[in-house]
């Protein structure tokens, strides 16, 4: 992962750790409560020019995306879109970071965790 992207995301879990979204309570859900409960990026051209930002190559992203799927789901979608591919994307590189963090049992350690990111 690009350390652009990681550090991106790590602020993004800070965030929702501040906001107190992630809990002790519902550590099982940190990815979902991260990633999959709401759009990552909202706009075609906001996920476009965030693909640029981290110079991100759109096929790469995509081959990358539609390999998880296969793998996780047995099947992959189209990505017809740059929202839909970077929320896809942001999605998985999300859960890879946090997978990371398997071994944090509670809010304040991911805290000083995805600090020293």
């Amino acid at each position: 992962m690009k350390e652009t992207i990681k550090k991106e995301l790590a602020s993004h879990i800070l965030d929702k750790i501040d906001d107190g979204v992630l809990t002790n309570d519902n550590r099982d859900e940190w990815h979902h409560l991260c990633f999959n409960q709401d759009y990552y990026i909202i706009g075609y051209y906001q996920a476009e020019q965030w693909l640029k930002e981290h110079n991100i190559n759109v096929f790469e992203a995509i081959a990358e995306c539609q390999e998880y799927e296969e793998r996780n789901f047995g099947e992959c979608q189209r990505y017809n879109n740059a929202e839909k591919l970077v929320n896809m994307y942001v999605y998985i590189l999300g859960q890879e970071l946090l997978n990371d963090c398997y071994h944090i049992e509670n809010v304040k350690s991911l805290k000083e965790f995805i600090c020293i990111i």
